[in-house]
């Protein structure tokens, strides 16, 4: 739907505004009055050009447009005539700051790109160019009927209420009807008038004046508070296929925007509508596509019963208003079907109904409607089945009769008969011929006298009657039933469809899962080519073509041309394509997955050659609903997931930022200050003092070197460039050299190694499985006190080495135990030295033996302290021989 947006409504793009100059005929001098605005435009400094004016009657018109560039445009000769039509794409390239187009309700010609030019101008102004339009009033949707009612006929070239009474500025061109007469005399314009009175005019001059007015009101109602509008009152109105259809809606139409309110369109699917015409069929979609066209949701209900299902529809859609045609139905008859306005009065009292003429119209399209409606359509195929049953129930009526059963038995025999013709064939009229011949099979086989239609008893004209009447009833009762189970069966098809696609989405992890999960749902339900495409940097990308036919080529599909619409629709949100008014001449309709703005992709549906039919596009737009809400879901997601990735870096910047300046001030603070002693004042230092400073340099250098480590390999961990380069090492080997780079006051505690009984061989990364013993020994020494034991030993489970490093020391807390792996995390011992732990030796430890498909854990040492346990895979002896 094409929408001409105000600039309050605008939130991304910069919208670019229009101004229409109305008037109510032609000669009243709008487009000079535009040309006049344009040229005080381009003087206070815009950019103004002319994409397509028609100016060449009128001499002072013509003069003021020379003033401005005017673009190319499109020339097309048909049968001998020429016709102009604006260039699109050459206005939308040359961008300028306004430009003037002539004829806002102009049909365009087959060559371009829209079928009507406000269309080409609601394109414009997307693209943020201001647009001078000009419009008879006329020509507005609304008041065609008064148009009609004016001039004995209406205009084909119509615009939509909503462009007219969104546009950013209307000014009315307005001239007394006499002075525009002599106007159109003088000029030699007179077959302009097309014998158009003065009354005419005056008329026309009259529902123009009052449009503008009713456009300023909704203006003035749009500035006040909402709370003000009757935000209670919602208007139904009933669509059908009869000529006068399109009068009432306008008319409700009117009433919504009078009463500032909710409209909606209703039309009751009946058993009838299989029978309708195709003339019929497509009038039905053009009062739709009006309903649409005025701002009315479109409904569709199913049963045969119209009064009921716009009651109930009534009463669940909180309707307060019904707008219905004239009931042709005349009110003289004696015995007579209520007509649907009494049975809404019946139904639903509490509502206004209002009944709007139809001018007679109705009733010439009943009668034709009812006479074409009613023809009866027999298959060979129901007519066989219908006449095996009856021999069927003859045969079983012999068997009774020769049993000595009753005649009510084999009348109930045939009625069961003719219930069984109305459910197994398609027409109804089967089931009136089986009630006849039933009948007449019962006089003619079991009545006295027997194979005769003659009847004795004087009580059988009786029987036959009450027979004919109770089998029709039955054949009827069961032909709705069988109608009803069908629709039943459709509402319930469409629910599984929509559950299954539900289900479906769910499971898709990702954008392109959910985009082919719908294209694969939709040619699954509709047996027809399905064309989808992802949406990158707003344009897009390569399609996935899903056929119907395995066989058949996607050449088709893949096009430049149907790319450009699916960037069309990209651009403009708006369903484009095959069917619709926009780029109509492509191989399918292109419809974008969004929710509001937001546009996740476009997908398209072949439909050259059959349109989608109303169910069918409630289904489709259902479906690409539930996708357009399973990607807003998975967006978020990942932007949650963003943004918890995003807190969680920050989280440690600020960490390490924390850690760093209270952690490297203590030890860079001892060894400046020990080496600004020994350069000072180091003669004065005997040699136990020294040598005690120099090893209290040593090691703050070395708990630098460690922590920086510590931190490099932290930040190869977090960025995913931590690479294993996995061999099979002895594990005596591996502790013996973490051994060696332990902490030197280890000398300080009782340090053992267990050795295995047996050589063990690990597949593991020597150098960080080092790292990770030193940070462990180290962690060790760190909270036990001086002359604690330290025990490092491993063994063999499974396919799996265990290595554990067990202190004596004070242990570590249960409240502590769940985050001692956490980064940045200290437990609190009061053991430690006064040099504050950074919490990342354990962290990185947990990282390297899980990146080797192993697992860290601690446990207590009884009768106190710890052990850290960790293993890493085994490895096996490769021979080479």
């Amino acid at each position: 739907m094409n929408t001409v947006t105000l600039p309050e409504q605008l939130t991304e793009k910069k919208q670019g505004k229009l101004t229409i100059f109305s008037s109510y005929f032609t000669g009243a001098g709008k487009s000079y009055s535009m040309l006049e605005s344009a040229e005080q435009a381009r003087q206070a400094g815009l950019d103004v050009v002319i994409g397509l004016l028609s100016c060449e009657q009128w001499p002072q018109t013509q003069f003021l447009a020379e003033k401005f560039e005017v673009l190319p445009y499109k020339t097309i000769i048909r049968a001998g005539r020429t016709d102009y039509e604006m260039d699109l794409d050459a206005c939308l390239k040359r961008a300028p700051d306004l430009i003037l187009v002539d004829d806002l309700s102009h049909l365009n010609m087959d060559v371009s790109r829209h079928m009507k030019r406000y269309q080409d101008i609601a394109e414009l102004l997307k693209a943020g160019v201001d647009v001078y339009t000009t419009l008879n009033v006329q020509h507005i949707e609304s008041i065609q009927d008064t148009v009609f009612s004016i001039l004995g006929y209406s205009e084909s070239e119509r615009i939509p209420d909503r462009v007219f009474d969104q546009a950013d500025q209307v000014e009315f061109v307005d001239i007394e009807p006499e002075r525009l007469q002599q106007r159109l005399l003088q000029q030699k314009k007179g077959e302009l008038l097309s014998d158009c009175t003065l009354s005419q005019l005056s008329a026309l001059r009259e529902i123009g004046l009052r449009r503008c007015a009713d456009r300023a009101a909704l203006y003035t109602q749009g500035s006040q508070s909402k709370m003000e509008y009757r935000t209670r009152e919602h208007i139904l109105v009933c669509l059908s296929s009869a000529p006068s259809n399109e009068k009432i809606i306008r008319t409700a139409a009117r009433m919504a925007s009078a009463f500032r309110c909710g409209f909606t369109a209703l039309f009751v699917e009946t058993k009838e509508f299989q029978w309708m015409p195709q003339t019929d069929k497509e009038r039905l979609q053009t009062n739709i596509h009006l309903a649409q066209q005025l701002g009315a949701s479109i409904e569709t209900v199913y049963g045969d019963d119209v009064a009921y299902q716009i009651a109930e529809f009534s009463r669940l859609s909180g309707v307060t208003e019904i707008v219905l045609g004239r009931s042709g139905i005349p009110h003289h008859m004696l015995f007579r079907k209520p007509s649907l306005t009494e049975r809404l009065i019946e139904l639903i009292p509490e509502l206004d109904i209002h009944i709007i003429p139809d001018n007679g119209l109705n009733g010439r399209f009943a009668a034709k409607h009812r006479e074409i409606m009613r023809l009866p359509t027999l298959s060979i195929l129901d007519l066989l089945k219908s006449a095996l049953l009856l021999v069927l129930a003859t045969v079983i009526g012999f068997l009774f009769y020769h049993l000595g059963f009753t005649e009510a038995n084999i009348i109930t025999l045939y009625i069961l008969g003719v219930m069984l013709v109305s459910i197994s064939t398609k027409s109804s009229v089967c089931s009136f011929i089986a009630s006849f011949v039933s009948v007449l099979t019962f006089n003619f086989f079991f009545t006295e006298p027997r194979f005769s239609l003659h009847a004795y008893d004087s009580g059988y004209p009786v029987t036959f009657l009450v027979m004919f009447l109770a089998s029709l009833l039955t054949g009827s009762l069961a032909s709705k039933l069988k109608s009803h189970a069908k629709r039943s069966a459709q509402v319930a098809w469409r629910t599984k469809l929509l559950l299954e696609t539900n289900q479906n989405l769910q499971k898709a992890r990702t954008e392109e899962e959910i985009i082919s999960v719908t294209a694969k749902q939709l040619l699954k339900i509709f047996q027809r080519d399905i064309i989808a495409y992802r949406i990158k940097e707003e344009k897009p990308v390569m399609p996935e073509i899903f056929l119907a036919d395995s066989t058949a080529s996607p050449e088709c599909y893949t096009t430049d041309k149907e790319r450009e619409v699916a960037q069309w629709v990209i651009t403009n949100n708006k369903r484009a394509g095959a069917g619709t008014e926009n780029l109509s001449d492509s191989c399918c309709t292109y419809l974008s997955v969004r929710t509001g703005k937001q546009i996740y992709g476009v997908v398209g549906i072949a439909a050259s050659d059959k349109p989608l039919d109303s169910f069918e596009t409630s289904i489709l737009l259902s479906v690409l609903g539930e996708s357009a809400l399973a990607l807003e879901n998975q967006k978020n997601l990942e932007e949650k997931e963003a943004a918890a990735v995003l807190a969680k870096n920050e989280q440690l910047r600020a960490n390490l930022l924390r850690s760093i300046s209270h952690d490297l001030r203590t030890p860079l603070t001892s060894i400046s200050g020990n080496a600004s002693n020994l350069l000072s004042n180091g003669d004065l230092f005997d040699a136990k003092t020294k040598e005690q400073m120099y090893t209290d340099i040593y090691d703050d250098a070395m708990w630098l070197i460690n922590l920086v480590e510590n931190l490099l390999s932290v930040s190869r961990l977090e960025e995913g460039r931590m690479n294993l380069h996995v061999s099979t090492e002895l594990m005596d080997e591996v502790v013996a050299e973490a051994l060696r780079h332990i902490n030197r006051k280890s000398a300080e505690y009782h340090l053992k190694v267990q050795n295995s009984e047996e050589y063990l061989l690990a597949q593991i990364d020597a150098k960080l499985i080092v790292q990770v013993i030193i940070n462990l020994v180290d962690n060790a020494i760190k909270y036990t006190p001086p002359g604690s034991e330290i025990d490092i030993g491993w063994k063999q489970k499974g396919s799996y080495i265990y290595i554990s490093v067990a202190d004596n020391g004070p242990g570590i807390s249960d409240k502590d135990k769940p985050h001692i792996f956490d980064m940045f995390y200290s437990a609190s011992n009061q053991i430690a030295d006064s040099r504050r732990s950074m919490g990342l030796g354990l962290a990185l430890c947990k990282s390297i033996v899980n990146a080797h498909g192993g697992e860290i854990m601690v446990t207590d040492h009884l009768p106190h302290g710890s052990i850290f346990t960790f293993s890493v895979p085994a490895g096996e002896v490769e021979l080479h021989e």
